[in-house]
C-alpha cells in the first residue's frame, strides 16, 4: 500500500541562525501507509509535537520534505490550505479553542471554511457528532455548558467534520478520567475502522497505545528510535525502558516472570493476550504432566 504521509530527511530548527537556535528534529525519514493507526511515543523533548505539526503545514521544515500522497506539501504550486483540510490536527486540550455560540456552529466552522454547501455541512456536522457520541439535541446548546470530556468531543467532532484523510491527535485524552479517556479513544478507533482514515495518535499512555494502535513510532533525541508493529516494539521492552519510556503494566509483569525463569513470550502487551498466553502455558505444562502452575 502506498504511503499517504512521508518525511524525507526532515530537520527542524527553532530560531535558526539565532544564538538560541534549537534543533528539535534531525534527519527524520519515515512513511505512514494509508489506513494505518500509528501510536507515537517518546519522552518530553523527543520531538513528537514538532513532528506532527509538520504534517499539515503548521511548521515548515528547516530542511528536508513532508509529503502527502507523494507530493511535497511545500513545493511550488501546492495549496497548503488544501493540505490542512486533508490532514486534521487535534491539539492537546482542544476544548480551549471552542468559541462559537452553539455546538452545531463550532463543529460546522471547518466545513464552512471549505466552501461546502449548507446541505453538505449539515450532513458532516451530524455525522461527526454521532461519531463522537454527542446527541443531536445537544447541537443547539452552548459548548460552554458542557463537561470537560464533552467539550473535548465537540472539538474533535469539529476536525472530523472536515473529513480529513489523515487524523492526527496530540494527547486527545489528556486530563480526562479513565472512563472519559476510554470513551474518547474508543470513538477514535471506531471512526478509524468505519472510515479507513489514517490516524496518528500521540500519547504518554503505553496502555492506550497497546490497545488502540497497530504500529508504534518511538521518538528519541530528535529522531526515530523504533518504528514497527505494536507487538514488535513492545517486545523490545528493555530498550524502551532504557530510553526512559514505560511499557504496558502487563508487559512489565511478563518481563518479571521471564526473569524468574518461566518460558513466556516477551511481546505480550494487552491483558486479553496475557490471559490467553498464560492459559496456553498452563495447558502445555498439564499435557507434559508437570502440574497446573505456570
Amino acid at each position: 500500500m502506498a504511503a499517504i504521509i512521508e518525511t524525507r530527511h526532515l530537520t527542524h530548527i527553532y530560531n535558526a541562525g539565532m544564538p538560541d537556535a534549537t534543533t528539535a528534529l534531525e534527519d527524520v525519514s519515515f512513511a505512514v501507509e494509508e489506513g494505518d493507526f500509528v501510536g507515537i511515543i517518546g519522552s518530553t523533548g523527543s520531538g513528537k509535537s514538532t513532528l506532527i505539526t509538520h504534517f499539515n503545514g503548521i511548521l515548515k521544515p528547516t530542511s528536508g520534505q513532508v509529503l502527502l500522497d507523494g507530493k511535497d506539501i511545500w513545493a511550488k504550486g501546492q495549496d497548503i490550505r488544501k493540505v490542512r483540510f486533508s490532514v486534521g490536527l487535534v491539539f492537546q486540550y482542544p476544548e480551549y479553542q471552542l468559541f462559537e455560540e452553539t455546538i452545531y456552529k463550532d463543529i460546522a466552522f471547518g466545513p464552512k471554511n471549505m466552501g461546502l454547501s449548507e446541505e453538505e455541512i449539515d450532513r458532516r456536522v451530524r455525522r461527526a457528532a454521532a461519531f463522537t457520541g454527542l446527541p443531536e439535541d445537544y447541537l443547539e446548546r452552548s459548548p460552554f455548558e458542557l463537561s470537560g470530556g464533552q467539550k473535548r468531543r465537540v472539538a474533535i467532532a469539529g476536525v472530523l467534520a472536515m473529513e480529513p484523510r489523515v487524523l492526527v491527535l496530540d494527547e486527545p485524552a489528556a486530563g480526562l478520567d479513565p472512563e472519559g479517556r476510554d470513551m474518547i479513544l474508543s470513538q477514535v478507533k471506531r471512526y478509524h475502522k468505519e472510515t479507513g482514515t489514517t490516524v496518528l495518535l500521540v500519547s504518554h499512555s503505553m496502555e492506550d497505545i497497546a490497545k488502540y494502535a497497530d504500529k508504534v513510532l518511538v521518538m528519541d533525541q530528535k529522531n526515530i528510535a523504533m518504528y514497527d508493529r505494536v507487538d514488535k516494539v513492545f517486545a523490545r521492552a528493555d530498550e524502551l525502558l532504557a530510553l526512559g519510556l514505560s511499557v504496558p503494566q502487563v508487559t512489565k509483569i511478563f518481563l518479571k516472570l521471564r526473569q524468574m525463569g518461566l518460558d513466556l513470550p516477551q511481546d505480550v502487551y494487552t491483558v486479553p493476550w496475557a490471559v490467553k498466553t498464560i492459559l496456553e502455558a498452563k495447558a502445555r505444562k498439564e499435557a507434559k504432566g508437570e502440574g497446573t502452575t505456570c
